[in-house]
């Protein structure tokens, strides 16, 4: 298949100060949860992005000075010549592909902890910048910077910039947004200076100018200087002689940086899911900027769509697509768009799995993408697996979320596959999650696989087909996935995983009730111990229908675990909007006679009552494991039915995430035709320096 002429534009070069990128297409500065830690790790991920056709492609954020600290985070770091040789492996990865590698030089002053390295936190007027984060929150203030702090904070942007030149990178960023650095000089209301760096606009942009000129000057023959910049928090405050002081520091600067990268003050905002916000979302805070500079302009969006890709730069809103969660999803994006296949891309649903691997401190996982994280470490590629015997068979029962992939990446490798499903529909819990409020984007984890299933001559499909043991011994073949899901569960738990009993009988319901069509009655309570989406969802779906909903946790906020991909505010602010009531830490004790009765789950005992019509447990879920656990009970069974492998995949094994099924599937694909399915991986090692 050949490009759409359509899409021409998007593969159009793009000329950065003295360098080319060679398309549109510009993975953005973000966090991969490796740091200079796990560099093959990173390079690695880094690498399949250019190899996918991604013009650009830089690092997450680089410290410059051991001033700034983000550990326990992991981030990359630019100190020393030592840090040299890490970059250098990431830019050679890139460039063996033909895309520019740029990197994100970055110093946090106040809006970093120095956890690790212990030194004091510098800003421009000692006003520390105040996270809402428990785990962000830093007790020690910062300390105003005298000018030789300022001096010094300017040599070591050049001495990293020389560096990161060293080692082969092709763009440098100077990065003065989100609370950082140089961005801290230019809010108002953090910059109380009364000298040159203080005071007029003019004088708290000083700071960000001299940088970036101080950096053009020691690499910019070579290299492109890049300026990340955002402007939410200045477009609200009036400038004097244009509509913000956001276009007055555009048009200050204007042609000094060789490019524009504009983002959001707020990286919870920047990336806020899909339940909460659409492609594009950015558009309000950086469509003002191209016409206030020459410089070529990237910014974000979770753009998935070629056409509003195209859309973005035929309107004069950016020149360059910039991309961090879509390139997570599909590393090949830009190469399906050139080679007509727009179809197979594995678009991003938006879930912000992502984001909360970099806050577990990991390699950053996906739902839709498997390998993403494993590219090193286990040798996994997005788009190749090795082939398969094609004289073997399969049979997979049940085709939700691990089922499809498990049956996708099977056909790719080459083996005959039936894919058994109950139902009419295949999916799984995805046919349902997705009818969620703001959850539409995540009946993309079926239709990705559905629809390259029907392509597979290999793969045949059953719906309508429920499977008993006998039924698959029967069936006569090598390998044996079971796939069957998992169930919600009407128990209730304490914090401590103690049962609490006697929660029987009428209007008592769990999701799947909700699921199949029950009517409730109001007013509801949902107890949720879940933590993660379902709770408030399902709040908001029932409000929505008109009743009246309380949610009551054990949990310090609703939904709690939504703070690691970056929900909880959001869903909190829309339980309010909808006026949904919320009782948080405590526990559920007694339903009956249409009240809830509630207690602290603190030493205050007493016990609260509410009005309660419909009892909804948002708790625990039982995998649907009858079907393994009879075949896997009889081992002499299976090998007399010539049965060389029984697997259990997806929720059917352990009930999670759609992105542990989906993992689940994939693996199970990739090393079911193995004796040891403990396949070796390979970690990094840090290297010992004895001293003399």
């Amino acid at each position: 298949m050949s490009r759409n002429p359509r899409y021409d534009i998007l593969f159009e070069p793009v000329t950065i100060g003295p360098v080319v990128a060679p398309n549109r297409f510009y993975c953005t500065p973000h966090a991969l949860g490796t740091g200079n830690q796990m560099p093959h790790t990173r390079a690695a991920m880094r690498e399949v992005r250019a190899e996918g056709g991604w013009g650009v492609v830089n690092t997450g954020y680089c410290s410059i000075h051991p001033s700034s600290d983000d550990l326990p985070l992991p981030y990359c770091k630019l100190w020393d010549d030592e840090d040299i040789k890490v970059h250098a492996l990431m830019v050679d990865a890139v460039h063996r592909h033909g895309a520019l590698a740029g990197v994100e030089l970055w110093h946090g002053g106040s809006g970093t902890g120095n956890r690790m390295t212990r030194m004091p936190l510098v800003s421009a007027s000692g006003i520390s910048y105040d996270s809402s984060y428990p785990g962000w929150m830093n007790l020690a203030q910062s300390r105003p910077m005298d000018k030789k702090d300022i001096r010094d904070f300017r040599r070591w942007h050049v001495d990293a910039a020389k560096r990161a030149k060293s080692a082969g990178f092709d763009i440098i960023y100077i990065y003065a947004g989100m609370n950082f650095g140089p961005y801290q000089f230019l809010l108002p209301w953090m910059n109380r200076r009364t000298d040159e760096y203080g005071g007029s606009l003019e004088n708290r942009t000083r700071l960000t100018c001299e940088i970036v000129e101080d950096m053009k000057e020691a690499v910019g023959q070579t290299c492109a200087i890049a300026l990340r910049f955002s402007t939410d928090e200045l477009l609200k405050v009036p400038g004097e002689t244009m509509e913000s002081e956001a276009h007055e520091v555009i048009s200050m600067l204007s042609d000094l940086p060789d490019l524009w990268d504009v983002k959001s003050s707020s990286w919870v905002r920047e990336t806020s899911s899909a339940r909460f916000t659409g492609q594009g979302a950015q558009e309000p805070i950086n469509s003002f900027v191209k016409p206030l500079t020459s410089r070529p302009v990237v910014g974000v969006g979770r753009f998935t769509s070629p056409d509003e890709m195209v859309s973005q730069v035929k309107r004069g809103i950016l020149d360059l697509i910039g991309a961090a969660r879509p390139s997570i999803a599909d590393p090949f994006l830009p190469k399906k768009i050139d080679e007509g296949r727009e179809g197979e891309i594995r678009e991003c649903i938006g879930c912000n799995i992502c984001v909360s691997g970099y806050h577990d401190c990991v390699p950053v996982r996906c739902t839709q993408n498997p390998t993403m994280g494993e590219e090193w470490r286990r040798g996994w590629h997005p788009e190749r697996i090795a082939p398969g015997d094609p004289e073997s068979n399969a049979l997979i029962v049940g085709a939700g979320p691990a089922g499809l992939e498990c049956a996708r990446a099977l056909g790719q490798r080459g083996l005959a596959v039936t894919l058994a499903e109950a139902s009419e529909e295949l999916g799984g819990r995805v046919n349902r999650e997705s009818t969620l409020p703001g959850l539409a984007t995540w009946a993309r984890v079926r239709d990705y696989r559905t629809q390259l299933i029907q392509t597979m001559a290999n793969v045949d499909v059953y719906r309508g087909s429920p499977l008993s043991a006998q039924d698959v011994i029967d069936f006569g073949c090598d390998h044996a996935v079971i796939a069957t899901g998992a169930l919600w569960t009407r128990q209730i738990l304490t914090t401590e995983a103690y049962p609490i009993t006697g929660f029987e009988g009428d209007n008592i319901y769990t999701p799947d009730d909700i699921f199949a069509g029950a009517e409730i009655e109001s007013p509801v309570v949902i107890y949720d111990f879940n933590h993660y989406y379902m709770g408030s969802c399902l709040a908001e779906l029932l409000r929505k229908q008109g009743k009246d909903v309380t949610i009551v946790t054990t949990a310090n906020a609703v939904s709690a675990w939504t703070f690691m991909n970056n929900e909880l505010a959001e869903i909190r602010v829309r339980m309010i909007e909808l006026g949904i009531g919320i009782v948080l830490e405590h526990y559920l004790t007694e339903f009956s006679n249409g009240s809830a009765k509630l207690m602290s789950i603190y030493r205050d005992r007493t016990v609260q009552s509410i009005d309660c019509g419909s009892l909804l447990i948002v708790g625990s879920r039982k995998a649907d494991d009858d079907l393994y656990q009879e075949l896997n009970s009889d081992p002499d069974r299976l090998v007399d039915a010539g049965i060389k492998s029984l697997r259990c995949i997806g929720d059917c094994q352990l009930p999670g995430t759609i992105a542990h099924a989906v993992y689940s599937g994939h693996e199970c694909a990739r090393t079911i035709d193995t004796s040891d399915t403990a396949v070796p991986i390979r970690w990094e090692r840090p290297e010992l320096l004895i001293n003399p």
